[in-house]
């Protein structure tokens, strides 16, 4: 069960990575003069955008997100609400970080936080779609050993390489290369992405060589969603469901 969960997270991945590329090539045709670097920010906000779409749309057909206990429309509408405020207070507390690590306060604080908007997009919308707007439950997956689910230690390895990566862009910023990519924020979002990309590729192998680190849960998540993903295969958030509370489809197709 857990290979075929790695496939589908394999897969799941490589259309996330794909939506990079397809943001960062598409504005050729639509914007005069685009660049990575003398256009940053809307590179910037075309892959936030694409990455936050293809996120959504692909934990949505994969079914990850836990399922809800009440399905009443204002439940639904209050996950929402919820969850938007998440992300609004994310980007907020990206810029803050930012601007305490260093970045200017005021000058330049359109790119700050166009730079805690992307950062967002690659970690926090990520945990929405995976585990919704609990605390509790991103808690348990950020603190030690609290990873339960191949997608939990996916968020795990993604968040800490995105984090990292924009750590690391920003030491080229003050040295006297004179070069178009050190103009801030371009060397920290560049190096966001590229190290969300290196979490896309590390999450799945690192998965595969080290089962050890999901053998610490508490007792079997029952998936009630009963779906099978567009790939063939059916990830679940915790352990399989028993073979009496399968779905006909799982049972025909993937399980």
């Amino acid at each position: 069960m857990r290979d075929l969960e790695i496939k589908g997270m394999v897969s799941a991945h490589a259309i996330i990575a794909s939506s990079i590329f397809v943001a960062t090539v598409m504005p050729l045709f639509f914007v005069d003069n685009f660049s990575i670097y003398g256009t940053h920010l809307t590179w910037l906000y075309s892959v936030s955008g694409s990455v936050s779409v293809v996120n959504i749309t692909v934990f949505w057909l994969l079914g990850i997100s836990p399922p809800t206990k009440k399905h009443t429309l204002s439940y639904k509408v209050s996950r929402a609400v919820r969850s938007c405020l998440y992300f609004i207070l994310s980007c907020l507390l990206f810029h803050a970080v930012v601007v305490l690590y260093g970045a200017p306060l005021l000058e330049s604080a359109l790119e700050t936080f166009s730079l805690a908007v992307l950062l967002s997009s690659l970690t926090t919308l990520r945990c929405l779609c995976v585990l919704g707007p609990s605390v509790q439950a991103w808690i348990r997956v950020f603190s030690r050993e609290g990873a339960m689910s191949v997608w939990d230690t996916s968020l795990q390895i993604t968040t800490a390489c995105s984090v990292i990566g924009a750590w690391l862009g920003a030491f080229p910023i003050p040295l006297d290369w004179d070069r178009p990519w050190q103009v801030w924020p371009i060397s920290c979002s560049l190096g966001a992405t590229f190290g969300f990309l290196t979490g896309l590729v590390i999450a799945p192998a690192w998965i595969h060589w080290h089962p050890e680190v999901l053998g610490r849960s508490p007792g079997p998540l029952l998936w009630e969603s009963g779906m099978c993903d567009t790939f063939g295969v059916r990830p679940s958030i915790g352990l399989p469901l028993p073979s009496s509370s399968r779905s006909p489809c799982c049972l025909s197709r993937c399980c």
